[in-house]
């Protein structure tokens, strides 16, 4: 047809040629906006090939066929080879199953035989950090997704404040010009002053157009990049220079068969007010700087961080329940499938960012920032901890996991978590709080590793399921995953815990596993001072002339035995 326009003359030449340069100029300047059209058909190619193929042949032969019996016979396997094909791959969740076990069979497993220690224990949950943020700043503004991220050598919550996605005038003339960084290990989150850092981002994740964040990032990939990756969580943290920067997460997508995710590096986008220069490189070629998992070592900030897109490192600690063998998380098997525990009441789910310490473990795994699951068994009634899952935060080419199951420690889960807590003080009243976020706590505590849960109770609003309250000083309890006991924790004193969970358990400890006595209380001076005079009162003075006197009594006596004889 083009052809036979073509050739009609000069007139139809010049529009085919304007027409052809006009879409190649739109292809060109709207790829962020149709790129997730590429990305469905690349995460789906080979169903869709299978079944553009199935219907050629099909309609071929149904057009070669010249029976009545035998079109309606082509035309039902038609109609039951996509039936089957929408059943079994969507409705039954085996295109999941496929794309999960290539995920098990790309990843680096490590089995560790000892659990690692937590250090920097976080205070507040997320949904807390994000309701006491959004509380803090004005009507026209928002609060991004808050992240844990390390800055220098603390651990903090970060998060932008950007225009408001209801107002979209400021979405498209301001710029997003301070930075939340909260301390992740107080229980007193302050959100003004040094904690509201002034910092300008002309490209944002709430504003318009080519400044949109996801816009700026999908523009500044190449062609063969467009198909492959896409943008996910967007970080807030100083690079190796001190200077604020945005880190967008990328997630590349590899195979034929099944598809799956996988950490494809990250783009930092620098902080700054961009002139007109910056605004011609945004709407042709994007902004930032791609750095790709290989090249992570080049950056020390980005080492040890937390980069990783959450959905692969769910993917990856899901596909742990192919340990048993392809077949092992079908219905009729299922000994070792595990799943990833929902929690309730749209508190944040799954991976739990954690500091861990790996000093003295047998394993090559750096000391930092992980993404945390307790796996537990398929079933809803089972509530037992499987499996600790370490996933590097910052996209490391490792998957490390601590199999409680086979070493049959009969641990509990999180999920069994909330009741426990809730059983422990039945005067709350439940229906306004919850318990929430029980992440890891593990302590060498009278002599050997114990692992816990600690947990946060957060009031909830009765309007809104998501906004959670964020207070100041909220009640923390620790669970020990073995023994099942609740321990109600101050606070405001962390160097104490270790000290109360010991005085609460130790009984119990002693009568099952015969330890001895820990936490002794050592005398202060004064009670020193006391024990010496108590002793001089106790302990008879000795004169240093009794031997003498003694000696003369005994010359007296002597004397006078021979003034009384005869």
């Amino acid at each position: 047809m083009i052809k036979n326009y073509w050739n009609k003359g000069a007139k139809q030449k010049r529009i085919t040629i304007f027409l052809g340069l006009l879409l190649l100029i739109l292809l060109f300047f709207f790829r962020d906006d149709y790129q997730p059209v590429l990305l469905f058909f690349r995460k789906y190619i080979f169903v869709i090939l299978l079944s553009v193929i199935v219907l050629v042949l099909g309609l071929r032969k149904f057009r070669k066929t010249a029976s009545t019996g035998g079109r309606l016979g082509i035309l039902g396997m038609l109609i039951v080879f996509f039936g089957l094909l929408y059943f079994l791959g969507w409705n039954q969740g085996l295109y999941d199953y496929m794309k999960t076990y290539n995920v098990f069979n790309s990843l680096n497993k490590v089995e560790i035989d000892e659990l690692p220690l937590t250090q920097n224990e976080r205070i507040q949950p997320l949904r807390n950090i994000f309701s006491m943020a959004n509380e803090s700043v004005g009507e026209t503004k928002d609060v991004s997704l808050p992240h844990l991220v390390r800055i220098g050598t603390e651990n903090k919550w970060t998060m932008a404040i950007q225009p408001s996605e209801k107002y979209i005038m400021q979405r498209i003339s301001d710029n997003t010009e301070e930075v939340f960084a909260v301390s992740s290990t107080t229980p007193f989150p302050r959100f003004s002053n040094e904690n509201r850092i002034p910092v300008t981002f002309s490209i944002g994740e709430s504003l318009k157009f080519s400044r949109n964040t996801y816009n700026a990032v999908v523009q500044r990939f190449n062609p063969w990049m467009l198909f492959n990756y896409e943008p996910s969580d967007t970080f807030y943290m100083k690079n190796d220079n001190g200077e604020w920067v945005q880190v967008v997460s990328l997630i590349k997508w590899k195979g034929f068969f099944f598809p799956y995710p996988t950490f494809g590096g990250v783009m930092i986008i620098e902080s700054g007010v961009h002139d007109f220069n910056d605004y011609l490189e945004r709407i042709t070629i994007g902004k930032g700087t791609f750095v790709g998992p290989d090249e992570i070592k080049n950056y020390k900030f980005l080492q040890k961080q937390n980069t990783l897109a959450e959905s692969v490192s769910q993917l990856q600690a899901e596909s742990l329940k192919f340990l048993g063998g392809f077949s092992d998380p079908l219905p009729w098997n299922m000994e070792t499938a595990v799943k990833i525990p929902v929690m309730p009441k749209d508190q944040n789910q799954q991976p739990y960012v954690t500091d861990f310490d790996f000093v003295g473990s047998n394993s090559d795994a750096y000391s930092g920032l992980y993404h945390w699951f307790g796996l537990e068994p398929v079933g809803e009634e089972r509530t037992s901890l499987s499996y600790s899952v370490f996933v590097p935060a910052d996209g490391t080419d490792r998957l490390y996991y601590y199999d409680h199951a086979t070493k049959k420690q009969g641990y509990a889960g999180v999920s069994a978590m909330p009741l426990k807590v809730k059983e422990s003080r039945k005067e709350y009243d439940w229906n306004a709080s919850t318990p929430v976020e029980f992440r890891p706590y593990i302590k060498d505590i009278a002599g050997r590793k114990r692992m816990f849960f600690l947990g946060t109770i957060s009031s909830i609003s009765a309007t809104n399921s998501q906004q959670f309250d964020g207070s100041a000083t909220p009640d923390l309890v620790l669970i020990d995953s073995e023994y099942r006991d609740v321990i109600w924790i101050d606070v405001k004193h962390p160097s104490s815990w270790d000290e109360t969970v010991y005085n609460q358990l130790n009984e119990a400890w002693r009568a099952s596993e015969g330890i001895g006595y820990y936490y002794q209380e050592q005398p202060k001076d004064e009670d020193l001072m006391q024990m010496q005079i108590d002793s001089l009162k106790i302990i008879p003075q000795v004169d240093e002339n009794s031997e003498m006197i003694d000696a003369l009594q005994r010359q007296i006596d002597s004397l006078k035995a021979l003034q009384t004889k005869p």
